[in-house]
């Protein structure tokens, strides 16, 4: 049986936009305990069947939902295409994200704080926005898609609420697959020099600045050549930047404008990093695709092993490696990768 509705609040009025003819958007605010309200947007065609499979994406450890999935140009909103597809898509702000309720330690200095927003508690809001959408949708399971921790958030609520999910994607997440990692591992600034295996709470605090400039410094160096406007549109890379910072109401109060993230998902990130696992991808029983970049600097060949000998009561399990693509594969331009990676989810969550 599915549970009462949730109240929600709609906060905009359906929309259409030009580079997503014939697609509408409704945004809400999904309660929970606790007075917290999390973001949400349906991304649908105008007349969605009643039979349409039903998606949720979710964002990654820095950047919320509607910056991550769906920007309001030409090859940036990866909502607006498989809700092309029959699906109906929705992305959510995990608490501390975007439009949803922010803890209120990240209305005070960060420093000297415990992170904030571990993967218990987004594992949380993903449950009640999976609630709500399987009562509004008048379903019993959901798709979920998740990007880097969005995927890692993904695989935990799924490994607890199996009956819920009718398919899981994960894309360039990690799982612990081994205990080297270049960027974030033994060794890096995110450890303890005091207490190797621990996390640096002072590398982080409960929350991080992120400026226009800390979006593109990975993904740059992920793209071969000089000439990065071969590789992605540079009207998709401003607006991710713009809707990035936009995302943070405070974000203008700083030089240079910068957008708030909570540092929990850095410190689960590291523990993984390290070959931690925070939950067990064997309690997982939807069809699992284990998407990943050739080209990623933040998931391992050794992750997407690991999830694939672990995964042994998923109904189905598919790796699929998108050759020469980066950790942005989504926002990057079709014949580097996205082109695949919509065709393989569009198939996983079925649609058409």
């Amino acid at each position: 049986m599915l549970r009462p509705l949730l109240a929600v609040l709609l906060l905009v009025v359906p929309r259409a936009t030009a580079q997503s003819a014939g697609v509408v958007r409704h945004d809400f605010l999904v309660p929970e305990e606790g007075g917290i309200r999390i973001f949400v947007r349906e991304v649908v065609t105008n007349e969605p069947a009643k039979d349409a499979p039903a998606i949720l994406l979710i964002h990654g450890a820095r950047v919320p939902g509607v910056a991550s999935f769906d920007l309001d140009v030409p090859g940036g909103s990866l909502a607006a295409d498989l809700a092309g597809r029959r699906l109906v898509v929705y992305l959510m702000d995990v608490r501390g994200y975007g439009g949803s309720t922010r803890p209120k330690e990240m209305e005070e200095p960060a420093a000297g704080r415990a992170a904030l927003v571990r993967s218990r508690e987004a594992a949380r809001d993903i449950g009640a926005v999976v609630d709500w959408i399987r009562e509004r949708r008048r379903v019993e399971k959901v798709a979920l898609c998740g990007w880097a921790t969005g995927g890692q958030w993904a695989g935990y609520y799924a490994s607890f609420y199996a009956e819920k999910v009718s398919a899981l994607i994960m894309l360039n997440s990690l799982y612990g697959g081994t205990s080297v990692h270049p960027l974030m591992g033994h060794g890096s600034d995110m450890e303890d020099a005091k207490h190797p295996g621990q996390f640096n709470s002072g590398a982080c605090g409960a929350y991080r600045l992120n400026d226009e400039k800390s979006l593109f410094g990975v993904w740059d160096r992920s793209i071969p050549g000089v000439r990065k406007g071969e590789w992605r549109d540079p009207a998709v890379a401003r607006a991710y930047a713009a809707a990035a910072l936009a995302s943070d109401p405070t974000s203008s109060t700083r030089k240079p404008p910068s957008f708030r993230s909570p540092c929990g998902a850095m410190e689960d990130s590291f523990y993984l990093a390290t070959g931690r696992q925070l939950w067990d991808a064997s309690l997982i029983t939807a069809p699992t695709l284990v998407l990943a970049s050739e080209r990623d600097f933040w998931s391992r060949s050794e992750d997407r092993e690991l999830l694939h000998e672990h995964l042994v009561h998923a109904a189905r399990v598919k790796v699929v490696v998108l050759k020469g693509a980066t950790h942005f594969v989504h926002l990057d331009r079709a014949e580097h990768g996205r082109g695949v990676m919509v065709e393989e989810v569009v198939e996983w969550a079925g649609g058409r």
